[in-house]
């Protein structure tokens, strides 16, 4: 296949180190001549040796390390706002982010608040960052969300029904440190739901549409089909339909979590400039109507979403080339099947009932969906709530149409 698209957008932190042991890497990766830094990581974190490790080596060169841990699920816009008052309190100039893809968020969000002030409802949508963020260095302790590397943040607004994202390049981390020895300790569950959310980012991102816009213009911060990705795109899927399993069956398996580790963040720096479409605008309502991860949600949908995607015949030769990649053949359906496999592997359920969602639910859904423009609007094909809809009732009976034409 020969992609039309010759064009292509790479926004990335200035420093990516990925191995094990790029972790000792932290010290050189602060600004210079940095003294206090907000440390925002997970509870689990705190008292980790790994972790208490890093703050020991920090604070023997002279780096005064305050750990913030209360990174609540879904990151609620209010703690947010408390955390950043502690950094500003403390006059940090940098922030250290270890976690999952929660604290990673909560570590930019908080960045954004300590330079440019609140209330973070005015920075919703794209674009809206007035300018550079307080540096971020990022640490993943799972292989999956890529926001180590990626211009989004998500937080839960309680006066919206789902999740709602800023997004702007000025929110990229500094750097980002990919270290697999800090996903060892990662459950089976997590795990399993941040591998495949990571999966949905590379096959979303290698689906994206064309999304072109005049150099003159200011950028969207998502930009569609991008020739500098579409490669990384193919490698990551490949890496974590091979990997994953074996991530999840042996979580002491180093190499699976080194695979895993390099599948993620290629897969994040697929998606950070060309953009995620409909398992990611479905999954926002999904996530805030059951509370339950959001890689579970994405994953679960994901290949309802090829099957449905798959009867555009443009659409349905890249997921051939995906599918190629993959190993698993060229043949759309082999590609659903094989996603629905790993699914069943990983313990991702085959239908939405399983997340508690009941049938009169999904009108609301595919509304709410909807209002994802940007997330709906990268879609390779036209994208309204009669095709939403369809996806949502394969999701809930959990029928795959596979044959299925138009």
């Amino acid at each position: 296949m020969t992609d039309s698209v010759t064009t292509g957008t790479l926004r990335l932190p200035p420093r990516v180190h990925a191995g094990f042991g790029a972790r000792a890497q932290l010290l050189h990766t602060l600004p210079d001549g940095t003294q206090r830094v907000l440390a925002v990581i997970d509870p689990f974190l705190t008292s980790s040796p790994l972790w208490i490790e890093l703050q020991t080596s920090l604070e023997a060169h002279g780096v005064r390390v305050h750990v913030y841990s209360d990174i609540r699920p879904e990151l609620p816009v209010d703690s947010l706002t408390a955390a950043a008052d502690t950094a500003a309190a403390l006059g940090v100039q940098a922030i250290i982010a270890a976690g999952g893809g929660s604290a990673l968020d909560a570590a930019k969000l908080v960045a954004l608040l300590v330079t440019h002030g609140g209330p973070l409802s005015r920075f919703y949508g794209e674009n809206l960052v007035p300018g550079p963020v307080l540096p971020v260095i990022a640490l993943p302790t799972t292989a999956g969300t890529g926001s180590e590397v990626t211009p989004v943040a998500v937080v839960s607004d309680p006066r919206r029904h789902m999740k709602v994202g800023i997004s702007s390049p000025h929110l990229i981390p500094a750097a980002a440190l990919v270290d697999p020895e800090l996903t060892l300790a990662a459950p089976a569950s997590v795990t399993a739901f941040a591998g495949v959310d990571a999966l949905v980012h590379a096959v979303e991102s290698f689906t994206a549409a064309d999304l072109r816009s005049p150099w003159n213009d200011e950028l969207p911060v998502f930009t569609g089909r991008n020739t500098l990705t579409s490669a990384l795109a193919l490698e990551a899927a490949a890496r974590i339909h091979a990997w994953l399993p074996i991530a999840v069956r042996e979580p002491a398996n180093r190499r699976a979590r080194e695979e895993m580790a390099i599948g993620s963040l290629q897969a994040g720096i697929a998606f950070g400039p060309t953009g995620t479409h409909l398992s990611h605008a479905l999954q926002y309502p999904i996530g805030a109507a059951t509370g339950t991860p959001h890689g579970l949600g994405t994953g679960l949908l994901l290949p309802y979403i090829v099957d449905a995607l798959r009867r555009d015949p443009a659409t349905a030769e890249r997921i051939g080339v995906l599918g190629d990649a993959m190993g698993v053949g060229a043949d759309p359906d082999a590609v659903i099947t094989a996603l629905s496999g790993l699914n069943d592997a990983i313990g991702v359920p085959s239908s939405l009932r399983a997340l508690g969602i009941e049938r009169e639910h999904l009108p609301q859904i595919a509304e709410l969906a909807l209002e994802s423009r940007r997330l709906v609007g990268i879609a390779p094909v036209p994208a309204g709530e009669e095709l939403l809809r369809e996806i949502l009732d394969s999701a809930f009976a959990g029928t795959l149409a596979l044959r299925r034409t138009a």
